[in-house]
């Protein structure tokens, strides 16, 4: 049952990451959130099935941390990519 507050602070963490990294409308509302819940879930997992203990800070710091941290590079790529293929489209049509 902890899994589901994990998954709901990553998802919330993810919401504050997509408002707090520039260019969000290039983006979509729902990708970094789905990232970090999808990053949260993964990691949580493998700590429980390292045996890391529900009451443990490290299992808690690796699901929301990686969330955080993977998130938001992801984010800043996908953004990246997306802004420069948009230029490099304007200037082949000639816009």
């Amino acid at each position: 049952m902890y899994i589901l507050l994990a998954l709901i602070a990553a998802c919330a963490l993810g919401v504050i990451v997509h408002f707090a990294l520039p260019h969000r409308p290039v983006r979509g509302v729902a990708l970094v959130p789905a990232i970090a819940t999808a990053v949260a879930a993964a990691s949580y997992t493998l700590g429980q099935w390292a045996g890391l203990p529900e009451s443990n800070v490290w299992l808690w710091l690796i699901a929301l941390g990686g969330a955080v941290v993977v998130s938001a590079v992801a984010g800043v790529v996908v953004t990246r990519v997306r802004v420069r293929h948009d230029s490099a489209r304007r200037t082949a049509l000639g816009i």
